[in-house]
């Protein structure tokens, strides 16, 4: 059975620059690394693993982003999106209202893989019963 999230890998040709990229972004720098090969950030809420590994290592490569797409939770989607686009990265889809509460984006990164994020209330709805009575 699922038990939830662990790791998330994304995969570049270049671990210096996307580990420049990803610092910015996430305003902390990776814990962990092996050398040439793989760096790891945890962040968010749950310390949430976010692996970024050398492409030499990718299963399947493809050439255009594919597959499915994590979501991570925001506070605010346009916010986060038009800092991605500042920072370089390119829209893969926009701010789309999916109903009351949540709300979803995502764009490409320099390194070609796709980075979702959303504002999901029942996420916090979770964290706030997780947090239990105060």
């Amino acid at each position: 059975m699922l038990r939830g999230f662990a790791t998330i890998n994304y995969y570049t040709d270049d671990l210096a620059a996307a580990r420049e990229w990803y610092a910015e972004f996430l305003g902390v720098d990776a814990y962990f690394e092996v050398p040439g090969g793989y760096i790891e950030f945890r962040i968010g809420d749950s310390m949430d693993e976010l692996g970024i590994v050398h492409r030499s290592y990718q299963p399947h490569p493809t050439e255009k982003p594919a597959g499915q797409i994590m979501f991570w939770a925001v506070d605010d989607v346009r916010a986060t999106l038009d800092r991605l686009l500042a920072m370089g990265a390119t829209e893969h889809q926009p701010v789309i209202e999916r109903g009351d509460g949540f709300v979803t984006a995502s764009v490409v990164d320099p390194f070609g893989n796709v980075l979702g994020f959303m504002y999901n209330q029942h996420y916090l709805d979770v964290l706030g019963e997780r947090a239990g009575p105060r």
